[in-house]
């Protein structure tokens, strides 16, 4: 009898584990045909129609570099909101900026401004309680993302680690950036991070808050809509960009299927700047063949000042066939490198949640927005290069002579790719 039950429990874990680390969903086996370049019309329409929304032309962008920039912007866009505000994020750790963001956020909710925030249950698991008393007190509503309990298991690795605030439905932000000490200042040391986020105006920015009303509906059940949330927006500029999103739940596949058609879209250049460069073999392959037809690509990624070691032993253990083919890496030195960012051919740029590993690509709820403006992705492309500056480059020479150590953590780390 006791073997029965133990085996029935170990068949348990099992299947529960099996289910926490797949969604279930068919992926992307086969790499895409390249049948147009970005400039041509087709990139547009194809990239808009599959995967949606539609890419809506009268927008405004503004680029936040590092903490010092990204953060007063944020809290002077809060002050100022009439109507309502809906925030969710990943990370919410206590520290004097994330206390500052929390009392800001319960003044527009005493002074009568509809405050919704979304926060996942891991991300914001080191933030003080008294900040969500003060909201709750404050009358804003506040929900934490996929609780972790046992009978849950099967949605535990389902994470939102989308970054959006949306102030009237006229104003948005996303980007990489989290609220935690380590994204204040301007990346001058090891502990004050390297991000950019962006400002949005315009009409991209009711694609921003129908992504935060996904999560917000499957957290709360309240669907949030009406002028307050969803205004009639004039044009802000000539700036052309759609926000889109995936989930383990729908469309899991939808932020690689964006990468592999920008990347066998691009003719010229590919700028990648990644936090978590964990890349499967498909978009290995895509990467490859990009270089090989003559595409420059450099790749950005974090160097030994970082968060999670496991992620950069399993990052440099797949840049072997990438070097051979001609890419560019990079490894960033100051301090902890969290862009996440694409540029192809000076005229796409990607922003926004998503890493470049199957945890993004697969688990993750993420958000991105696609911005397609020649002026603005000449900037992105300028930003970039100062941080190459700062950055040293790993040649095949270095990649091959690498320490034996180094050799033999990546021969186990990269068993745990799918998490990573």
């Amino acid at each position: 009898m006791m073997t029965i039950l133990i085996t029935a429990f170990v068949t348990l874990v099992v299947v529960l584990v099996i289910a926490n680390l797949s969604s279930g969903e068919k992926k992307i086996e086969h790499n895409i045909e390249r049948l147009y370049s970005s400039d041509d019309p087709q990139f547009v329409r194809s990239m808009s129609q599959l995967l949606g929304p539609p890419v809506i032309a009268g927008n405004r962008f503004e680029v936040l570099v590092n903490g010092d920039q990204i953060f007063p912007s944020m809290l002077a866009a809060i002050r100022s909101a009439q109507h309502t505000i809906t925030f969710e994020t990943f990370i919410y750790w206590s520290g004097v900026i994330g206390e500052q963001i929390a009392a800001a956020l319960a003044d527009k909710a005493r002074a009568g401004v509809k405050v919704h925030v979304l926060l996942d249950w891991v991300g914001s698991s080191k933030m003080d309680h008294r900040y969500l008393s003060a909201l709750h007190e404050a009358g804003a509503e506040v929900f934490r993302y996929h609780k972790p309990h046992w009978t849950g298991l099967g949605r535990l690795n389902d994470r939102t680690h989308r970054k959006l605030l949306v102030i009237d439905g006229q104003t948005g932000f996303t980007g990489g950036v989290g609220i935690a000490q380590e994204w204040t200042g301007n990346a001058q040391d090891p502990q004050h991070w390297r991000d950019t986020h962006f400002r949005v105006a315009g009409p991209a920015v009711g694609h921003m808050q129908a992504v935060f009303m996904d999560n917000w509906i499957k957290a709360s059940g309240n669907v949030l809509h009406g002028p307050a949330y969803f205004p009639q927006i004039d044009s802000y500029g000539e700036g052309c960009a759609h926000m889109f999103s995936s989930s383990p739940s729908g469309g899991s596949d939808d932020m690689q299927l964006m990468y592999l058609m920008a990347i066998t879209a691009a003719t010229h250049t590919i700028h990648l700047a990644s936090a978590y460069f964990v890349p499967d073999k498909l978009t290995i392959n895509a990467l490859v063949e990009a270089a090989r037809r003559g595409v420059k690509v450099q790749v950005l990624t974090p160097g030994q000042r970082i968060d999670t070691h496991t992620v950069r032993e399993a990052s440099r253990a797949c840049w072997g066939d990438l070097l051979k083919a001609g890419v560019q890496m990079y490894e960033y030195q100051p301090t902890m490198f969290h862009v996440k960012l694409l540029v192809v051919d000076e005229y796409l740029v990607s922003v926004g949640s998503t890493n470049f590993d199957s945890r993004s690509f697969k688990l993750n709820d993420e958000a991105n927005l696609n911005i397609y403006d020649r002026d603005f992705a000449k900037r992105q492309t300028a930003i970039f290069a100062d941080d190459l500056k700062q950055s040293q480059q790993v040649t095949l020479d270095d990649w091959m002579n690498r320490p034996l150590k180094e050799k033999l953590i990546e021969k186990v780390v990269v068993l745990l790719d799918r998490q990573l």
